[in-house]
């Protein structure tokens, strides 16, 4: 071999596990030559292993519950993705342990909405695809007529419009009938109740932050 002392860089799942490499000489001089073979018993005793996914954790559930939970991994990770990406958790440019709180609770109530807004669109759409075109829906306010849409109308504008209720990609939308969506949005607000007083620290609870209301 060219480089023999790579054969001793062996990783968990490196493939030079099977291969054994012995000295040439046993006299106890140092050998100028390696003999490799490769380790026939260790190869079958993990040869009983193929085709199986070992899962170690100290959990106590049912396997089946265990197994269930192991592959759904991938979402709680590509949540944890989208936290810290499109919705810039991180970094953290507050120090007080109220405004932290309040910082990651934001982010988590955007998490969620953004779940239940990709759920009512079937799952059609990326992240990053619904979340920048709502960022860019955005409107102009033209003097004495209304307001013109800066956005361009896709299949996902026409299918947000419709989950909500009302449509602003018109050539001119009016002040009254913008005025009228807002009056719309408010009667369609979801109200998150699941966050209860017990689970918020009192910083939290004397800003008002029992329940939100998400128009």
């Amino acid at each position: 071999m060219d480089h023999p002392s790579s054969l001793k860089q062996k990783r968990a799942n490196d493939p030079l596990r099977f291969v054994k490499v012995k000295h040439a000489t046993t006299d106890g001089e140092i050998a100028e030559n390696l003999k490799v073979t490769l380790d026939g018993s260790l190869i079958e005793k993990e040869a009983q292993y193929d085709g199986f996914y070992g899962m170690c954790t100290n959990l106590t559930s049912d396997p089946l519950a265990l197994i269930h939970v192991n592959q759904r991994r991938w979402e709680i990770e590509e949540r944890f993705r989208i936290m810290k990406t499109e919705l810039k958790s991180r970094p953290v440019y507050v120090r007080n342990d109220d405004r932290v709180e309040t910082h990651f609770l934001t982010r988590f109530l955007s998490l969620l909405i953004y779940r239940i807004l990709e759920q009512k669109l079937d799952n059609k759409f990326s992240c990053q695809k619904i979340i920048k075109t709502l960022r860019e829906m955005n409107v102009m306010k033209a003097s004495g007529e209304g307001y013109i849409p800066l956005y361009e109308r896709t299949h996902l504008t026409d299918q947000l419009h419709e989950l909500f209720g009302f449509r602003t990609d018109y050539e001119i939308n009016t002040i009254n009938k913008m005025k009228n969506n807002l009056k719309l949005s408010k009667k369609n607000e979801i109200v998150l109740t699941f966050i209860t007083t017990q689970n918020l620290s009192k910083p939290l609870k004397d800003k008002g932050l029992e329940r939100f209301s998400l128009n």
